[in-house]
């Protein structure tokens, strides 16, 4: 029984491999077609729960989480020569440790942030990859600017006074 331990969690370790290389493969597979105009690198794994998509072809909103092994400059490299021959056009950068690139392409907003990994994984590798977060807006994604101008903060208990209210709190004291 003790010698059979060892083969079980083997096969269920490679077993839990197998379903996250699935998982890989067919979310790459809806990405390139939900994002078909904004490359990715190669070696990125889109990374699950914080992943969200909105609508299709042209009108997708949402944010991607991917971590790559490549370093933050690699990918800004990357980002930087791929990205215009799809006709994404750079409005916008900052480039420290982390990077932040805002680029615009027929109305649409696609926000790139680049950080480098700073799990304990990368730390005992000695490895220097990247988390990279893609944020996309559509211009239609907002039709009311302002959704939550009905509700009354008033019956809130520790409400925030508003700039009218405080205005007119510091006119009477």
């Amino acid at each position: 029984m003790k010698k059979l331990i060892p083969v079980f969690l083997v096969a269920a370790l490679s077993g839990c491999a197998i379903f996250v290389d699935e998982f890989q493969a067919n979310q790459r597979q809806v990405l390139d077609y939900l994002m078909a105009d904004l490359p990715l690198p190669k070696d990125a794994d889109i990374i699950k729960d914080p992943t969200v998509i909105l609508g299709t072809g042209d009108s997708i909103s949402g944010r991607v989480v991917l971590v790559s092994g490549y370093t933050p400059a690699e990918n800004l490299i990357f980002y930087g020569n791929e990205t215009p021959s799809t006709g994404w056009k750079l409005i916008s950068s900052k480039v420290g440790e982390e990077i932040t690139l805002v680029y615009t392409k027929d109305g649409r907003y696609a926000t790139i942030d680049i950080s480098p990994k700073t799990n304990f994984q990368s730390f005992v590798e000695g490895s220097y990859g990247s988390d990279i977060m893609i944020s996309m807006v559509h211009p239609d994604a907002i039709a009311v600017q302002n959704p939550y101008g009905e509700l009354n903060y008033n019956n809130l208990p520790g409400a925030p006074i508003s700039g009218v209210e405080q205005n007119s709190k510091s006119n009477l004291d």
